[in-house]
């Protein structure tokens, strides 16, 4: 029968691994409280990313026709991809008025 481990080889013994563990249980403990309240302030900030994105290419459409676009569906295709969902990221859907001013 052949042995698997030399004489000189040590593994790990289930009192370093359980350590191991506990530190790894702490470290996401302490980062986890940090990720999910920040996750509303990032929220915010791809939302208005996104409307100045949008605003941008309601831009372009007045550039092109000398008008403003009555609503962002007549964006697709020339000006955004026709799959583009006009919803932050937070889940509140953004507008355009008559003025061409995307909220």
């Amino acid at each position: 029968m052949r042995k698997f481990l030399k004489e000189n080889e040590k593994g790990f013994t289930l009192i370093e691994m359980m350590i191991v563990l506990l530190v790894i249980t702490i470290i996401l403990l302490v980062a986890l409280p940090n990720v999910t309240k920040h996750s509303s302030s990032i929220n915010e900030k791809g939302c208005e990313a996104l409307v100045h994105m949008v605003q941008g290419q309601v831009q372009a459409y007045y550039m092109d026709k000398k008008e403003y676009p009555a609503t962002l569906e007549d964006l697709k295709n020339d000006y955004i991809n026709e799959d583009f969902e006009f919803i932050c990221p937070n889940g509140v859907a953004i507008s355009i008025d008559e003025n061409g001013n995307v909220k």
